[in-house]
């Protein structure tokens, strides 16, 4: 037979137990201006189940039987249960409602809003029971004078939100929200440091000034704004019942009436610093959040920096392998074909006299011509492979002086270039790239842009330990279309060796032509100066 755990707040003869013993306890407490018994009827009906109700209400008006019979029944059993009962039932059905209509009232106060919505639940419930309590005493006793039930309304309107104030924190910080090992140490500490040091001055200062107690009621004050600033809504209700505990027993030990404007100061405040330690204790919990989405952010920001470095070293690799097969590529072709069309040129020449003899020194005119055509078809498409130029002249002369300036003034088209710094700060695959793009934009100068003018300019330097390349290239052609065609890969080839080289591309917007900005990163850390330029 398995055995159901004991569970306190699952036993309702228990609960009645404990809710007895505790009521009394806090039953001497009662002044005009000071109900906190009701603060803990309310508190027991907010927070426990709904099945214990009536065990808690059974034994509160057993326990004020008991003390009436004590008393000797001044008002008679009838005068008892109309006095005692309307006013838990009141306060059991606007709780009824209020958890209701919100199920996870009074959960925690962590919230300002849903402070702030359990205050106001607190003053209308304490309304309708005054109320009550009000209108069946103008039942029992027709003759009391109307000024005398507003004064009594107003006193336990203020008794009760006082008693609901203070005893309802520590009731959900006990039942609801308790502080962990580290918070409760750090609450026994400031109230050891603070709070006892505080209280002892308040009573002296009383003493001293025992004609102006709202003085010393207001300085009262201080360690409870301090205590919700540090310590947050349990911190503030900590505070709010020792501070108004410790006023009220000054209050009786240096024999001062009871004032509607001192409890009503300390309901005011009380309400401002529950707020207060709710809306910090919000602050703190979206500052952590906010910290932790930083924290997240800042992991999945190095997981990007670092796939995307992953990606621009699998296209850096991609770009060199493209090179190295260009080249060789290049070579064989150098090698085979260069080869064999010198091979036939030679063989021709020497059967150029049997030629003449034969009468066809004509076929052998024209196959010299085709070989010089395909040799000039060749030297073209090794220069796309490869250039050669910029193994021979450098990057700077291959700009200047190379086979870019011989396609762009073939075609009509003058060129400016301006070229600083010093290119041996650059590694192979950036100044290949760099002539890549000079090369792939005069092209489209020249196939497409029908521009009379085309200018480059090449900027190369350090910043910050790191050298930077800046090429400019422009023309005054017709633009760009605004479809792009289809098949086209002169300007997507173009930005993506730049981005495999980790660089900045961009189209600037001009009113005639195209404009072309390209920074790019060098990976080598130290000048190199065994290169030519």
């Amino acid at each position: 037979m398995r055995l159901t755990p004991f569970r306190p707040l699952h036993s309702g003869p228990l609960l009645g137990v404990l809710y007895v013993l505790l009521w009394l306890l806090l039953w001497p407490t009662t002044q005009s201006y000071w109900m906190l018994p009701y603060g803990l009827r309310f508190g027991a009906l907010l927070l426990l189940p709904m099945r214990s109700w009536g065990w808690l209400i059974g034994a509160e008006l057993v326990a004020s039987a008991g003390m009436n019979l004590r008393a000797g029944l001044p008002m008679g059993w009838s005068g008892y249960f109309l006095g005692e009962l309307p006013e838990p039932l009141v306060t059991a059905a606007g709780l009824w409602l209020l958890r209701r209509l919100n199920p996870h009232a009074g959960a925690n106060l962590h919230n300002p809003q849903e402070t702030a919505r359990l205050l106001l639940a607190a003053i209308l419930v304490v309304l309708c029971t005054s109320a009550v309590d009000v209108g069946l005493l103008r039942v029992i006793h027709t003759a009391t004078a109307e000024d005398a039930l507003i004064h009594l309304l107003g006193k336990e309107l203020l008794g009760g939100y006082l008693g609901v104030l203070l005893v309802v924190p520590v009731m959900v910080l006990l039942l609801r929200a308790p502080p962990d090992r580290h918070a409760m140490a750090g609450l026994l500490l400031d109230g050891l440091q603070v709070m006892l040091p505080a209280m002892a001055i308040l009573a002296l200062l009383s003493e001293q000034a025992s004609s102006q107690p709202q003085f010393a009621r207001a300085l009262s004050l201080a360690p409870v704004l301090f205590f919700a600033f540090r310590h947050g809504w349990r911190g503030a209700g900590l505070a709010m019942i020792v501070s108004g505990l410790g006023m009220t027993w000054l209050d009786q030990r240096l024999a001062h009436e009871p004032s509607a404007a001192g409890y009503l100061f300390l309901a005011v405040a009380g309400t401002g610093t529950l707020m207060l330690g709710s809306a910090t204790d919000a602050l703190r919990r979206s500052k952590l959040r906010v910290a932790e989405q930083n924290t997240h952010l800042a992991a999945v920001n190095r997981r990007l920096d670092q796939l995307a470095r992953q990606l621009r070293a699998a296209a850096r690799g991609n770009l060199q392998a493209d090179e190295n097969q260009r080249r060789h590529l290049a070579a064989e072709l150098h090698d085979e074909l260069g080869q064999n069309i010198t091979a036939i040129q030679t063989h021709v020449k020497l059967a150029q006299a049997r030629l003449r003899q034969a009468g066809l020194e004509d076929i052998g005119a024209s196959i010299n011509g085709i070989l010089a055509h395909m040799r000039r078809a060749l030297h073209r498409l090794l220069d796309d492979l490869r250039p050669a130029v910029l193994d021979e002249f450098g990057l700077l002369r291959a700009l200047d002086e190379g086979p870019i300036r011989d396609l762009l003034n073939a075609a009509g088209i003058s060129y400016h270039t301006e070229l600083r710094g010093d290119p041996r700060l650059l590694d192979d695959d950036t100044r290949t790239t760099i002539y890549r793009l000079a090369q792939e934009s005069a092209t489209n100068a020249v196939k497409h842009a029908r521009a009379s003018e085309f200018r480059l300019r090449l900027r190369i330097g350090e910043r910050h330990g790191t050298t930077l390349a800046l090429l400019d290239l422009r023309d005054n052609g017709i633009g760009l279309p605004e479809r792009l065609p289809r098949g086209g890969r002169g300007l997507q080839g173009m930005r993506d060796r730049v981005t495999s080289l980790g660089g900045l591309f961009r189209l600037r917007p001009v009113p005639h032509g195209v404009h072309l900005r390209v920074l790019l990163r060098s990976n080598i850390e130290s000048p190199v100066t065994s290169r030519n330029t």
